[in-house]
């Protein structure tokens, strides 16, 4: 999921539970213009990285560990990031949503999408 700098959503992926979070990193930032993309350790790649600064925008994502040579980022900026946890726990007070009675894919997003409006509306 994204989420803008004030901790609304604005778009989401499903993808599998056995997939990685960086096959959906492109489609999460297209259309969309800024000035960082904050982003935890599961979205560092080079290729992403290299889409980000392609894009005119800044990356703001902590290296993983096993990297070779650690990309610099800044930590202080990286703390907005706790945006996306609070929209998650957003999310948790909707029963439904939290617990996924849905079967299909596409239901689950349908209320994902109704959920994170009713959040908008707030």
């Amino acid at each position: 999921m994204s989420v803008d700098a004030l901790g609304n959503p604005l778009r989401f992926i499903l993808s599998g539970g056995q997939k990685h979070d960086i096959t959906q990193a492109q489609g999460l930032i297209a259309g969309y213009d800024g000035e960082y993309v904050i982003a935890d350790k599961g979205y560092d790649s080079q290729e992403f990285r290299q889409h980000i600064l392609d894009r005119g925008m800044s990356p703001v994502i902590p290296p993983r560990s096993n990297r070779k040579k650690p990309q610099v980022y800044d930590a202080h900026l990286y703390q907005e990031r706790h945006l996306v946890e609070c929209f998650i726990n957003k999310i948790k007070h909707y029963r439904r949503a939290f617990s996924r009675f849905e079967k299909l894919d596409t239901r689950y997003l349908g209320f994902l999408q109704f959920t994170a409006a009713l959040i908008w509306l707030r």
